[in-house]
C-alpha cells in the first residue's frame, strides 16, 4: 500500500509540473494579429521509402509527401485548399507558402504536430495578402501509419484522414 501511495504521488507530481500544450507555444512575433481561420479536412500523404537509400540493409520507412485538405470558414463553406509546399491557395486566387519555424507534439494521439510557419512567398491578390505567419492547432488524426513499411509496400502512398484548424495572422 505504501508503494502505491508513492506512485500516485510520484504520478501527481508529474502531470501537476509538465509543461502545458497550448497555442500560447507557438505564437506568432509580437505585433502579429490573428487575420482568420479556417478548419481543414483532409489526408497526409506519406510514401514508402528506404530510410537510407545507400544502404538498402537499413529498411524501409514512410515519408510524409505532402497534405491534401479542403478549407473551411466557420459557415461551413469551402474557402480554399491547402496542398504540398506547404501551400495554402484561397478561392480568390491569393496563395501562400510557408516554412516551418517551430513545432510541439499534439495532445492527441495519432494527431500530427502543431506548427508555426512563417510565410516565404505570396502569389495572386487576395484575402492571403497580409498573411506573415500560419499557425496549425487542433489537430487530429494524419500521423503516419504506426506499422510503418516493408519492401514489398516500397513506393506505394498511404492517405491518413486528418483534420486541423488554420490560423493566419499578419499585421
Amino acid at each position: 500500500m505504501k508503494h502505491l501511495k508513492q506512485m500516485y504521488a510520484a504520478l501527481l507530481m508529474t502531470v501537476f509540473t509538465m509543461p502545458a500544450l497550448s497555442a500560447d507555444a507557438l505564437a506568432p512575433p509580437p505585433g502579429m494579429q490573428e487575420l482568420f481561420e479556417f478548419g481543414a479536412d483532409g489526408v497526409q500523404i506519406y510514401t514508402c521509402k528506404m530510410k537510407d537509400e545507400a544502404h538498402l540493409a537499413q529498411g524501409f520507412a514512410y515519408a510524409f509527401d505532402g497534405p491534401e485538405a479542403v478549407l473551411f470558414d466557420a459557415d461551413g463553406k469551402q474557402a480554399g485548399t491547402h496542398g504540398k509546399g506547404p501551400a495554402w491557395t484561397l478561392g480568390d486566387g491569393s496563395s501562400v507558402t510557408g516554412e516551418v519555424l517551430a513545432k510541439q507534439p499534439s495532445p492527441q494521439p495519432g494527431a500530427i504536430p502543431w506548427l508555426l510557419l512563417k510565410v516565404k512567398s505570396h502569389a495572386g491578390a487576395g484575402k492571403l495578402d497580409a498573411v506573415e505567419f500560419v499557425r496549425r492547432i487542433d489537430t487530429d488524426g494524419g500521423a503516419e501509419p504506426a506499422d510503418g513499411c516493408g519492401q514489398s509496400q516500397f513506393g506505394t502512398t498511404v492517405r491518413v484522414p486528418y483534420s486541423a484548424k488554420y490560423q493566419f495572422f499578419g499585421k
